[in-house]
C-alpha cells in the first residue's frame, strides 16, 4: 500500500488532486488508531497527516485553541491540563476498546466526534469546534468557521466535519474551544440497583438542579475487579449507579449533599473524590470493561444511542436476548453492548430493538468479516440518506475521500 506523508495543507491539495486526475481514492489517517472502525476502504494509497503535529495558537485567556489535524491529542490534552483546562466535551480514548497503541489525533477525535460522559451537559465535539482549514474532495482548500466563539459568518460547515469520519474533506488545521478544568469533583455511589430503577435514578438527578455533568450505571455483570481505573470501588462486586458533581469545592460540597437527600429513597449514596472520581469516570468513558485486553475483549461491542428514558428498558432486554453486557452512560441514553460473537455481530436483533425506541446502534469494534457481512453504521431513511449524499458531493463529487468507510459498497 502506498503511503503518501504530507508536510503541510499544500501538499495535501497536491495529493488529493492527484489521487483525482488517477481515479484513485484516498484512505486519511492521523495516526490510525479508528482505523478498524466502519467498512474496510476502496484504495491501496494512504494520505498520513501524522507530520501535520504543530500547536499552531493556544491563548488560554481567549479559551481557544489552534492546531494542526495530526496533532496527538494526548499531547495537545497534556498542554491545556498545564494551564488547568481542558475539552468539556470529554473526548473519548478508543484506544483500550479497539487494542491501539494510542488516542490518535486531534483531527481523528473530530472526524469521529465521540464524546465521552459529560456530553450530556456540555455537548458534542462539533459544539467545541469554532473553525478548520480542510481540503475539499475537489482539491480546494477552504476556511469554515473563525478564531472567537461567536461567529456568525457564512454557514457552519465545520459541525458537517464533525463526525464525518473522513469523508468530506481532509482536515488540516482547527480551532476548539476549551474550558476551565473544574476545581473539585465528587462522585455519588449507589449500589444494587437494577437497570430499570437505575434509569429512574439518573432521570432524577439529571432533573434536579444540582448541575450533575454526569450520569452513568454498570449492571452486575457488566464490570471486573481488575478494570483499570475502577479499582476498590468495584471490590463488593454489586451494580453501580454514578453521578458526578463538578465545580468550585464549597459549591460541589453542598451539591452533593443535596442530591444525596434527593436520592435516599434509592438507597445510601457514598461519596467518591477528585482523583479516585476522575480515574471512575475515565474507565466509564473509555469503556475500561470491555477493553480488548480484558476478559470481552474478542466480543463485538455495539454503542447505541437512544432515548434516554427508553436505555434501561432496551439494555436490559439486549442483554438478556443476546446473552451479552451492557454499560450506561449519558443518564441512559448512550448503551455500550459487549454481545457473543457471532458471524453477525447480532445486528438484527440490535437494530431491531433500537429502532423500536427510535435510536441507532453503530458497531464500533468487530473482526474484519464481520465488518464486511454487515452494515456498521445505522441505515438511515431514505430522506435522510439522500440529503446526506448530496451533501457528500457537494465536497467529494468523485468519492476520493475515505470511499466506502461509512457504508457497504457504497461511495461514502
Amino acid at each position: 500500500m502506498d503511503t503518501l506523508r504530507v508536510r503541510d495543507a499544500k501538499d495535501v491539495e497536491e495529493v488529493v488532486r492527484a489521487a483525482i486526475a488517477n481515479e484513485q481514492p484516498l484512505e486519511i489517517i492521523g495516526h490510525g488508531s479508528k482505523r478498524s472502525i466502519g467498512h474496510a476502504m476502496a484504495t491501496n494509497a494512504v494520505l498520513d497527516l501524522s507530520a501535520l503535529n504543530a500547536v499552531t495558537a493556544y491563548e488560554p485567556n481567549e479559551l481557544i485553541i489552534t492546531v494542526q489535524a495530526g496533532a496527538p491529542l494526548a499531547d495537545v490534552m497534556s498542554l491545556i491540563d498545564s494551564k488547568s483546562q481542558q475539552f468539556a466535551f470529554d473526548p473519548m480514548n478508543t484506544a483500550p476498546l479497539l487494542g491501539a497503541a494510542g488516542p490518535g489525533t486531534i483531527g481523528g477525535m473530530i472526524a469521529a466526534g465521540l464524546a465521552g460522559p459529560r456530553r450530556i451537559r456540555a455537548g458534542g465535539a462539533r459544539d467545541h469546534l469554532l473553525g478548520a482549514h480542510a481540503v475539499s474532495g475537489f482539491g480546494d482548500s477552504f476556511k469554515t468557521g473563525g478564531r472567537v466563539v461567536k461567529n456568525v459568518t457564512g454557514y457552519d460547515l465545520c459541525k458537517l466535519l464533525a463526525g464525518s469520519w473522513g469523508t468530506l474533506a481532509v482536515m488540516t488545521e482547527v480551532t476548539l474551544k476549551v474550558m476551565p478544568r473544574p476545581e473539585s469533583e465528587r462522585t455519588l455511589l449507589l449500589r444494587g440497583l437494577d437497570d430499570i430503577v437505575a434509569n429512574k435514578a439518573m432521570t432524577s438527578a439529571l432533573g434536579s438542579p444540582f448541575d450533575v455533568s454526569a450520569a452513568a450505571h454498570l449492571p452486575k455483570s457488566a464490570f471486573r475487579a481488575q478494570t483499570d481505573g475502577l479499582g476498590d470501588i468495584v471490590s463488593q462486586g454489586d451494580a453501580m449507579t454514578v453521578l458526578r458533581l463538578e465545580g468550585i469545592t464549597a459549591s460541589v460540597a453542598h451539591r452533593a449533599a443535596s442530591l444525596r437527600e434527593l436520592l435516599a429513597a434509592f438507597g445510601p449514596a457514598e461519596v467518591v473524590e477528585d482523583g479516585a472520581s476522575a480515574s471512575l469516570w475515565a474507565a466509564i468513558r473509555d469503556v475500561m470493561p470491555f477493553a480488548a485486553q480484558g476478559p470481552l475483549g474478542a466480543w463485538p461491542v455495539w454503542r447505541i444511542v437512544c432515548p434516554p428514558a427508553a436505555g434501561g428498558a432496551l439494555g436490559t432486554q439486549l442483554a438478556r436476548e443476546t446473552g451479552g453486557d451492557v454499560l450506561y452512560d449519558w443518564g441512559g441514553g448512550l448503551i455500550w453492548a459487549a454481545l457473543p460473537p457471532k458471524p453477525d455481530a447480532q445486528a438484527a436483533a440490535v437494530r431491531q430493538r433500537v429502532e423500536a425506541v427510535g435510536g441507532h446502534a453503530t458497531l464500533i469494534r468487530a473482526g474484519a468479516d464481520v465488518r464486511r457481512a454487515i452494515e456498521v453504521f445505522h441505515p438511515q431513511p431514505a430522506g435522510v440518506a439522500a440529503l446526506s449524499e448530496r451533501v457528500r458531493l457537494s465536497f467529494d463529487p468523485k468519492s476520493i475521500l475515505n470511499r466506502g468507510r461509512l457504508r457497504q459498497g457504497g461511495a461514502a
